[in-house]
């Protein structure tokens, strides 16, 4: 009889219920349900719709039932650095808004008015980013503190989400640290910080770690879905479950999760907060067993998404439909091509520039940021699918330098998991552009992840090596 356990991934475009076990040696996954992620305009802002997200899950555990494969433990891994405020009743006190609302914009400059930039830094080691949870909290109390003074809990995207399963309320740790508000050396939050910014001190409690308990399915919940299980965090923040995934064996591979984002570093003991990695904007984020990730969050497939989106008319500026789709409808697979087709073309586009994070159009952002930086503009798909490709393979090859420099260590390969180990295409210009070794695989990484965490907690696996070598025998692991 295979022991089950459920891995509730939410990603910034869609949400997917994947089932693991083990069996005669090897990691097993069926994907059970998969559901849409979006976002709405509502009150002024871009929100998260949290009534479809929480639909999504319930739908999916109804699935698990459907296909008599009861999960013992549950866990959700999401996003990073948004989240609820709850009242005392546990309820939601305003919206969830999206990092990539604008209510941030000049929020740095809010903040230096408490402290310095190099501080923050020094405590936290987060990458300075303006979506990072502490600016959207500055925002907050700026525009509207009536709902900071009416709140009586914050709970991140995955613990909200734990709450409404169980009843329980716990603040999971490494979702936490990409706040930008946990200390680093402390591992739990700066309360110095949180004083001096004047936010509410009751709103953050002590943290919990990757493996800890939360409690089981509600009585209601169980009533719903028709069945008990026992919700367990894991590395609730998607990159941190998928860096466990990595079935690397050595030390001197940077990791690389490539999705809607690219998360690219290495794993270290301890966090570095030195002057030359917040010069080079480099983060050190908690992962599961104080594991810390210092890498560097890069634009990723979020720009290609973007221009998908807009070719084939679902991307709509200012309520009308792009001007750029032809009716013709454009799979990933054709994108490539059309860059493949271009491959001379010499455009390299800055990907990590604050244009490209949310604009109204991202192909007219990729031509007016060309034209500002004196580089030849792309006119054709395919010369603008090429610049950012060429833009991304650069930004890889341009971070592994600074991450060498800061560490001393000598990498030897690119271990690239999540959906965007399957582009062939970004995998062969990153091999190129670093002279290294691309290792590309497993597709499902942060699921994987997820399920490592639940698995290790319940004795499947005896410790993080042990996982990551069934991971190396489970999985096609493809080199570039």
């Amino acid at each position: 009889m295979n022991r089950y356990y459920l891995a509730i991934d939410i990603g910034a475009s869609s949400g997917r219920h994947i089932i693991g076990w083990v069996q005669d040696g090897k990691m097993q996954l069926k994907e059970i349900h998969r559901f849409e992620n979006r976002q709405l305009q509502k009150n002024g802002h871009l929100v998260w719709d949290m009534d479809n997200l929480w639909n999504g899950i319930l739908d999916g555990l109804k699935a698990c039932k459907k296909e008599n494969m009861i999960p013992e433990t549950v866990g959700i891994d999401t996003w990073g650095v948004d989240y609820v405020l709850l009242d005392k009743d546990g309820n939601m006190v305003g919206d969830a808004v999206a990092y990539r609302d604008s209510r941030t914009a000049d929020m740095d400059k809010e903040l230096i008015k408490y402290l310095s930039e190099e501080e923050l830094y020094k405590r936290t080691g987060i990458q300075k980013q303006p979506f990072n949870t502490i600016y959207q909290l500055l925002a907050l109390k700026k525009e509207s503190p009536e709902q900071l003074e009416k709140a009586d809990s914050l709970l991140m995207i995955p613990d909200y989400f734990n709450f409404r399963l169980t009843g329980v309320k716990k603040q999971e740790y490494t979702n936490a640290t990409t706040s930008n508000l946990v200390n680093a050396e402390g591992k739990e939050w700066d309360m110095e910080i949180i004083k001096r910014l004047g936010l509410p001190e009751k709103l953050f409690g002590k943290l919990s770690l990757p493996g800890t308990t939360v409690g089981a399915f509600s009585d209601e919940i169980t009533d719903l879905v028709g069945f008990k299980s026992t919700v367990i965090l894991p590395t609730t923040h998607d990159t941190g479950s998928a860096f466990l995934a990595v079935p690397a064996r050595d030390e001197t591979s940077v990791y690389l999760s490539s999705g809607t984002w690219s998360l690219l570093g290495v794993e270290n003991a301890v966090p570095i907060t030195s002057d030359i990695a917040q010069k080079e904007n480099l983060t050190n984020e908690g992962g599961a067993f104080y594991r810390y990730r210092f890498l560097k969050n890069i634009m990723g497939l979020w720009i290609i998404q973007s221009i998908r989106r807009e070719l084939n008319g679902s991307e709509y500026v200012k309520g009308k439909k792009s001007k750029y789709a032809t009716g013709k409808i454009y799979s990933f697979p054709d994108l490539i091509e059309e860059a493949k087709k271009c491959s001379d073309f010499e455009t390299v586009l800055d990907v990590n520039d604050s244009s490209f994070l949310s604009p109204e159009s991202m192909i007219d952002a990729i031509k007016d940021h060309c034209r500002t930086k004196g580089q030849k503009v792309p006119e054709s798909v395919g010369q603008i699918m090429q610049s950012v490709y060429l833009g991304l393979s650069r930004c890889y090859a341009d971070t592994i330098k600074e991450i060498e420099g800061i560490t001393g260590k000598k990498i030897t390969g690119i271990n690239i998991i999540g959906g965007g180990c399957q582009d062939s295409y970004l995998n062969e210009l990153t091999a190129k552009a670093t002279s290294l070794p691309v290792y590309a695989g497993p597709i499902e990484g942060t699921a994987i992840g997820n399920l490592v965490i639940q698995m290790i907690t319940a004795g499947i696996f005896k410790d993080l090596a042990d996982a990551r070598n069934c991971i190396f025998e489970s999985f096609d692991i493809k080199t570039f």
